[in-house]
């Protein structure tokens, strides 16, 4: 981080800063460029499993955010904040991250709450745009083109792929673009309701998570009663009666509860869960 610090101090005497009217370091397009392509370069490369793409995007914050934010705590605050939990597709991403961007350069560490609203509950709705659209439509329908040329000998197909991913990093860089003004305009129109923004936002993010613990988290019972002819399956017939997904649920609380002792960490918690894992599936505790 201090050489991040020292890096941007020795732009910042190299060039004129543009300012708000407030006082504010006004974020240019060449920072916004480069936000985009540091993201874009490092979104999959610094991947982990605890926070996924949150040092990515604290990675690709830290230049501008040093410019926004002046005060050493205060940039430390920022930057820590996008060290977060966050995953999403990494164009529609740019869009996010460029709203995000936005919101700190006109309310600085103040929207701290609402930056991570915001990513938290648009990280999921745009990740199903962007999957449908970029992961499953782009390159179906590019990768058929070009190898179907390729098949038929023509080398136009491997020149025809590579041209459109490069014009497909052009297309990113202003999608960040794209959220930075919309976030600017976001902010100027909601002025003094930005509380209620905040809310709002921290609402749908709650809610987000609760539909991915359902979706993505997978624990189901093979156990089963029986008292004479009666037999009771205690997953279909009980746990899902209660609540669907309730083994879920659980599961998640438990992990929560133990990531806040100090004496469980995230690789600890995940050897805990394997251990459960195979030693309840042996026994048939629990089925996949």
């Amino acid at each position: 981080m201090s050489n991040e610090m020292n890096t941007v101090n020795q732009e910042n005497t190299q060039t004129p800063v543009e300012q708000t009217a407030d006082g504010r370091y006004k974020v240019t397009k060449r920072d916004l460029r480069r936000t985009a392509a540091r993201y874009n370069f490092m979104a999959c490369n610094i991947f982990n499993y605890e926070s996924q793409m949150g040092p990515a995007v604290a990675w690709a914050m830290a230049p501008v955010l040093r410019k926004i934010y002046k005060d050493d705590e205060e940039y430390k605050v920022a930057l820590n904040n996008h060290f977060n939990y966050y995953n999403s597709t990494t164009a529609m991403s740019s869009v996010i991250l460029g709203a995000t961007l936005a919101i700190e350069e006109k309310d600085g560490i103040e929207a701290k709450e609402t930056v991570q609203s915001l990513k938290t509950s648009l990280m999921g709705p745009f990740a199903g745009v962007g999957d449908t659209l970029i992961w499953v439509l782009w390159p179906t329908i590019m990768g058929s083109i070009s190898g179907y040329m390729a098949q038929q000998g023509n080398p136009l197909g491997a020149i025809v792929w590579f041209i459109c991913n490069i014009l497909f990093w052009f297309v990113k860089s202003k999608l960040f673009e794209v959220g930075y003004t919309s976030g600017t305009k976001l902010i100027t129109n909601l002025g003094k309701r930005l509380a209620v923004f905040t809310e709002a936002a921290s609402i749908m993010g709650l809610s987000v998570v609760g539909a991915l613990i359902a979706t993505s988290v997978k624990m189901t019972t093979g156990l089963n009663f029986k008292v004479g002819e009666v037999k009771l399956a205690l997953q279909a017939d009980v746990l899902d009666k209660i609540m669907p997904a309730l083994l879920p649920v659980l599961l998640t609380v438990l992990v929560y509860k133990l990531l806040g002792n100090k004496k469980w960490t995230p690789t600890k918690l995940i050897l805990l869960i394997i251990v459960i894992a195979l030693v309840c599936s042996f026994f048939g505790i629990l089925t996949v």
